[in-house]
């Protein structure tokens, strides 16, 4: 799962589109199981880079996250455990967009629809600026940009909660074509 992964894999499953994920991973077996599980949804996993595990996720690990079923009024629980994972030690210049969206790439003319969301900009410190990075690289070649809030208040609770989302958010928002959101999105984010 994740919030880019689905909007690939949907793409990929439901419309027969050629889509690919940016991301990183722990090398061991849950990120191999990860990877399994990407190309049977038919998404294209080139542009994986894969971090070297030390065994037991001191250093890196690949992020999980846990949903209780809601039942009656009771909205569904989940629990995100995504701490330390490859993804969230992301850093600009790890990943050479202009390639990723430039002609040529990916056996075509580069990819036309870039999606990533509030959940990976606050993943970090540094990941904010990847989703940046990454945006600036598009409109360079022409390629939508798409960004969904999807604001979680306890991802955002440990490093300045709503006042830290509203201004990584408003950063991004210029650099966007397509925002999405639910209303508690749109409140708390921006």
């Amino acid at each position: 799962g994740g919030g880019e992964y689905n909007v690939a894999r949907g793409l990929a499953r439901c419309f027969g589109l050629r889509t690919a994920v940016v991301t990183a991973f722990a090398d061991n077996a849950v990120g191999r199981l990860i990877e399994d599980l990407i190309r049977q949804g038919g998404v294209d996993q080139s542009l994986v880079r894969w971090v070297p595990s030390d065994g037991i996720g001191r250093t890196v690990r690949n992020g999980l996250n846990f949903t209780e079923r809601g039942f009656g009024v009771r909205a569904a629980l989940g629990v995100s455990d995504r701490g330390h994972t490859a993804a969230s030690q992301l850093r600009p210049g790890d990943v050479d967009w202009d390639a990723v969206f430039g002609p040529g790439s990916a056996g075509g003319d580069g990819a036309r629809w870039f999606h990533t969301g509030g959940i990976f900009a606050g993943l970090s410190d540094t990941t904010h600026a990847v989703a940046r990075e990454a945006m600036e690289a598009a409109h360079r070649h022409g390629t939508v940009v798409s960004y969904d809030l999807n604001y979680r208040p306890s991802l955002w609770a440990g490093i300045g909660g709503e006042t830290r989302a509203r201004e990584v958010n408003r950063d991004l928002v210029g650099l966007v074509d397509v925002l999405l959101g639910n209303e508690e999105d749109f409140t708390a984010a921006l």
